[in-house]
């Protein structure tokens, strides 16, 4: 494919994108397909000569289509949000066009140096305490990983190091292993999976800590596994605060726990990772009041700012703790700039080596709808959310099972978890809309997230109508039944 083809080639591309996008409505949200489905329509071996473009793209409409989970249809209400917006395409176009592999200033200058001004906008737009900003002599500063799941194991490693070297030093014949089996990390029952698989990765027991009435993690919890294990001779290293846990959008009390990690020299590590978005609103920046305390934040812009996957924000307070633990100097990745004190290797802060050029979708999305465009469309999804809360709620027959302080609604009908795992197959097995569960304590949970750019109140009530119809047909034949 020569340039000139690639002109013709990409115009019809954006307008594929373009189609898609606004027809997304009329595909069925969730595939028919079964596992298995794809290998046996396309060859078992690449072909020996080349396919033409018209080939490739209509074998996409007749065999990747037909297996594709449409996350940006209207009727898609599981999980959370991923984001997408047509500046941050066009940017991930250039990005690939670019081509660079980011590993360091020298690698590619404007790569690490605009990650490191977009980060510090995102940090202004949430209002972070200076201590995370970069700025021009910051100690702290951000940097992009893949997803929220990378940062916590990130942070994880770090903290690690840190605490290692901590106790090496005032006690040097300490040996690493010694330290390791001793070490504790934290986070409340509601923590998402992947901070347990980070303490598996690290090497390091993880304790949960149960939740309260609301499902957040309180200072009086932690404090008595603190003490019972430091009492056992046990070192508390990690504690991993989540705001917007996943099965519920739950938020942890930050102001009771922050001072407590402060106090006993833990480091605290902040996942947001759904609900940090809405915090460049002023009405829901409260909600991360007490991140002061924190050693590192993280949340993704890739799941509700617009920003195309993969973009996870993180910040921490000193870059030192992370460059300490993952710094590495080999001659082939040395340049005359890099101790200058002017520039950010964020090879070091990252485990892969290679990154893309993944600041060119924030710079793209952040001024193409301005601060303004962002938080008008983060109370939108609230506001839609509050809506089908109400709707819910006038129903006798269900019940609302966590608080909706964002774009999650978490609610079940009256009765058995039998009864709720029938009618979400239900709705699911009719693939109207998609929906995925939860549990709250014992009981099953269904969970509806307002997750496309293009949901409105008609696409909400046409769903709420499908439940309780659903509903409807599952509580009659039980009757039936007995």
């Amino acid at each position: 494919m020569n340039a000139s083809e690639f002109r013709r080639r990409g115009k019809e591309m954006v307008d594929y994108v373009a189609d898609y996008m606004e027809g997304i409505e009329k595909r069925q949200v969730y595939p028919d397909v079964e596992p298995g489905y794809l290998r046996p329509l396309i060859p078992a071996s690449a072909p020996q000569e080349p396919d033409t473009f018209e080939d490739i793209i209509n074998d996409v409409e007749k065999i990747i289509m037909p297996g594709v989970t449409h996350w940006h249809s209207p009727y898609f209400y599981a999980y959370f949000p991923t984001a997408s917006s047509y500046p941050s395409i066009l940017a991930d176009m250039l990005s690939g066009a670019i081509g660079c592999v980011g590993f360091s200033w020298a690698a590619s200058p404007a790569c690490t140096e605009l990650e490191t001004v977009m980060m510090d906008w995102l940090g202004k737009m949430l209002k972070l305490p200076e201590e995370f900003l970069a700025g021009n002599v910051g100690e702290g500063g951000g940097v992009i990983q893949g997803s929220a799941s990378e940062a916590t194991l990130v942070a994880l490693l770090a903290a690690r190091t840190k605490v290692i070297h901590r106790l090496q030093a005032t006690s040097p014949g300490l040996t690493t292993g010694a330290i390791m089996e001793k070490l504790v990390a934290y986070s409340s029952d509601q923590a998402h999976s992947s901070v347990e698989r980070a303490g598996l990765i690290g090497g390091v027991k993880l304790k949960s800590i149960p939740s309260d009435s609301k499902f957040a993690m309180r200072s009086s919890a932690l404090k008595e596994v603190l003490e019972k294990d430091k009492a056992a001779g046990l070192i508390p290293f990690f504690v991993v605060a989540t705001l917007g846990t996943t099965s519920c959008c739950s938020f942890d009390n930050l102001l009771e726990v922050g001072p407590i990690c402060n106090q006993e020299n833990i480091w605290l590590h902040i996942d947001a990772a759904y609900a940090g978005s809405s915090f460049i609103c002023p009405e829901f920046r409260p909600l991360l009041n007490g991140v002061e305390f924190a050693d590192s934040f993280n949340f993704n812009p890739h799941k509700w700012l617009l920003v195309n996957f993969d973009c996870s924000a993180m910040w921490v307070k000193k870059r030192t703790d992370l460059t300490g633990a993952f710094k590495l100097d080999p001659l082939y990745l040395k340049h005359s700039h890099q101790d200058s004190g002017l520039i950010t290797d964020y090879r070091h802060w990252q485990l892969p080596l290679g990154r893309r050029f993944r600041s060119l979708k924030m710079w793209f999305v952040f001024r193409m709808y301005g601060v303004k465009g962002l938080q008008a469309y983060i109370r939108k999804h609230v506001q839609l959310s509050h809506e089908f809360e109400s709707l819910v709620r006038q129903d006798p027959r269900f019940e609302i099972c966590a608080a909706v302080t964002l774009g999650l609604v978490c609610f079940r009908l009256k009765g058995s978890n039998q009864l709720n795992e029938a009618l979400l197959e239900s709705i699911n097995n009719a693939k109207k809309i998609h929906l995925v569960p939860c549990h709250l304590r014992d009981n099953f949970v269904l969970r509806f997230a307002i997750c496309s750019r293009t949901v409105e109140s008609a696409h909400i009530h046409f769903a709420w109508d499908h439940i309780r119809e659903k509903a409807s047909e599952l509580l009659k034949a039980n009757t039936k039944g007995k």
